[in-house]
């Protein structure tokens, strides 16, 4: 295929439409004898293949590409010769060689500067089954966001491979004082899925350098979507020990019954004039605004174009490899507002393929880019997109005020007036004024990686309360999200207050900021097995994950109990059975007396404990609820169905001894 100035002045469109490739073939696949490596290239006038017998070779092979269908490049090279040698491509591009990794490169060596020739497929651990921990829909998920070096890099945490993928497969590590850590933590839990911050190869970090305490960085910078981080590696130079330690992780999670999903950023690269995207079809895979500059709507300094069709088939080739490859079981999309409904779409219905049960979640927000607003695939456009859930920030900043300003207060801070933000939020945002169809199109959530804790957010809202206040009002807010409906979604370190020393976006304030502290975890225990037992009461009673959105208006009854009270009833008749909770969050700093219905109640959480395997019979018309505190009630249930039996049985026997004394009178 040789260059011609008319392609290089093709718009996104016209390459569109003259060279979008739908194979399922770019950057390197393996047959029993070869391998064949196709890059897309439709601009350049030549590629050739550079190869690297190791990692740091200075002497290299170059093999000529030959020009392929719509705009490829390929060669084959013999698998027994090649297989483990490191690559590049380079290509002339109006007249200037540009060199680069592979963009669809599967596995690279340290700092992602060199892709590598080995088949992911042919690295699996011992154990490694693609069954998935049983699920059975959205609203019964609770996601757990977790920073992979975060998890074990604590010296207290008791894990050998302290922050690596392997840290986090090691079972049985403890404090030394015997509390839970890592692994172990996880699963006491009790959440269903570990959502993991980017695992891919980010450029933020230098991996050679991984145990420096400040060489961190949460990893939003993009550089090689296919391939695993390697700081998270034991050994960053083997690619193969990145992709083991990976699966192995994964398995180990869904060996304890959780699911794993993927952080993904394809809004924006870490550097557009660097990374491997887009280096080989200048100025295609990014927006540009009027004046030829990028976008920025992402505020990293470039948007991506999911719109574009070869932009797209990036990013579902590449969700669709790490749900197959690595048996991941959900996406988190960061700022997926700056995608395109119809990519988001076909991203759903390409894992819709794989497993139905695959969550995607994203941020939905509202972000300044050359889109469409009909198109973009924001939470104003969330009935579009069914199957895909966004962050309901409304509820966020209701529960705890806005997170933009820091002294701003919420529902749990005595700001009564964001009441119906919370209400909605409970309701699964699925009323008239909320922007989801059903209640699997929103996570609900109050606490994330970014923006302040809520304990650091209380600390700068409310100055003036005791800690065991602020104690009070951070576990009111994770019962309101743990009993509203929708997909709860908890901030690794929320349950114990973690605090980031009132560092609103630590995403480079180093380890010793952003490290799990379980030492912290055993001195707050009740608040962990407060959550641990509001998930628990979660599981335990369905109507806390109402299916869909008519079952939540027909269920879920909000109670007028005063200023500052969040009363709701969920009831149903079930199988015969009258099913009945009511929850009462009582942010005023007073002690509350509520007036029950007529029935038997048993108390399932109040103040500040749950108590499902002996809860408290409570008989008496009226009910304390504490200051600042959740109460949860469930009625006894009444058999309807056995009592309807028992009173038409008695029914029957009236009736025949009637008869019976009536023949007895007649002979008499």
């Amino acid at each position: 295929m040789k260059q011609t100035a008319d392609m290089l002045t093709l718009t996104p469109q016209e390459l569109d439409e003259r060279f979008a490739y739908s194979g399922n073939d770019l950057g390197a696949t393996f047959s029993e004898t070869a391998i064949r490596v196709r890059l897309w290239a439709p601009t350049a006038e030549r590629v050739v293949i550079r190869l690297y017998k190791t990692l740091r070779a200075r002497k290299v092979e170059e093999v000529e590409m030959v020009a392929g269908e719509r705009g490829t490049y390929v060669v084959e090279l013999d698998r027994a010769a090649y297989e483990g040698y490191f690559y590049t491509f380079q290509a002339s591009i109006n007249g200037q060689k540009v060199e680069a990794v592979d963009p669809y490169a599967k596995a690279v060596g340290t700092n992602g500067k060199r892709g590598a020739l080995i088949d992911p497929t042919s690295v699996t651990p011992e154990r490694w089954i693609e069954e998935r921990p049983l699920f059975h829909s959205s609203q019964d998920a609770v996601v757990y966001e977790l920073h992979v070096r975060d998890a074990t890099s604590h010296p207290a945490s008791g894990v050998v491979a302290r922050g690596t993928f392997a840290g986090l497969t090691e079972a049985g590590t403890r404090t030394p004082n015997g509390g839970l850590t890592g692994l172990d933590y996880l699963a006491d839990l009790g959440v269903t899925h570990v959502q993991l911050l980017p695992i891919y190869d980010f450029g933020s970090v230098n991996e050679t350098a991984p145990n420096d305490p400040d060489n961190y960085n949460w990893g939003y910078d993009p550089v090689n979507y296919f391939a695993p981080e390697g700081s998270y590696s034991s050994n960053p130079d083997d690619p193969r020990t990145r992709i083991l330690e990976l699966k192995q992780l994964v398995q180990a999670l869904h060996d304890r019954g959780i699911r794993v999903i993927m952080d993904v950023v394809f809004n924006h690269t870490y550097d557009a004039a660097t990374v491997p995207l887009g280096q080989f079809v200048p100025g295609y895979f990014y927006r540009q605004e009027a004046d030829g500059s990028l976008s920025n709507g992402s505020f990293c300094g470039n948007d991506t174009a999911s719109e574009r069709l070869m932009m797209r088939k990036f990013i579902l080739d590449c969700v669709t490899y790490w749900a197959k490859e690595y048996h991941l079981d959900g996406f988190r999309f960061d700022l997926m507002g700056l995608h395109d409904v119809e990519t988001m779409n076909q991203v759903r219905h390409a894992l819709d393929r794989i497993d139905p049960s695959i969550l995607i979640i994203g941020e939905g927000w509202d972000l300044d880019t050359p889109l469409d607003p009909e198109e973009k695939a924001n939470y104003f456009n969330a009935p579009k997109m069914p199957g895909i859930a966004h962050f309901n920030n409304g509820l966020r900043d209701g529960v705890k005020g806005d997170v933009q300003t820091p002294e701003d207060r919420g529902f749990i801070s005595g700001a009564f007036d964001r009441t119906s933000e919370v209400k909605r939020g409970i309701a699964g945002n699925v009323s008239s004024q909320g922007f989801a169809d059903e209640p699997n199109q929103v996570v609900s959530y109050v606490e994330a990686h970014d923006d302040l804790t809520i304990w650091d957010k209380l600390t700068v809202s409310r100055p003036e309360d005791t800690e065991e206040t602020r104690r009070k009002r951070q576990m009111l807010a994770n019962a309101i999200i743990l009993t509203g409906q929708g997909i709860p979604f908890l901030h690794a370190g929320q349950e114990f207050f973690r605090t980031k020393d009132g560092i609103r976006d630590s995403f480079n304030a180093g380890e010793v900021v952003n490290r799990l502290d379980y030492e912290r975890a055993e001195t707050e225990r009740p608040a962990v097995e407060y959550v641990k037992g509001l998930i628990a009461l979660r599981r335990q009673y369905p109507m806390f994950r109402l299916a869909n959105a008519a079952m939540i208006k027909k269920h879920l009854r909000f109670l007028e109990e005063g200023e500052g009270v969040i009363a709701f009833e969920l009831k149903r008749t079930y199988e015969g059975y009258i099913e009945r909770q009511r929850v009462y969050h009582n942010a005023t700093e007073e002690d509350i007396t509520i007036e029950l219905p007529n029935g038997e109640f048993e108390v399932l959480v109040e103040s500040g404990a749950v108590k499902l395997h002996a809860p408290r019979l409570h008989e008496e018309k009226q009910l304390v609820v504490q200051a600042l505190t959740t109460t949860v009630i469930a009625e006894r249930k009444a058999d309807y169905k056995k009592y309807a039996v028992a009173g038409g049985a008695a029914l029957t026997i009236i009736g025949l001894l009637y008869a019976a004394n009536k023949r007895r009178k007649k002979t008499d």
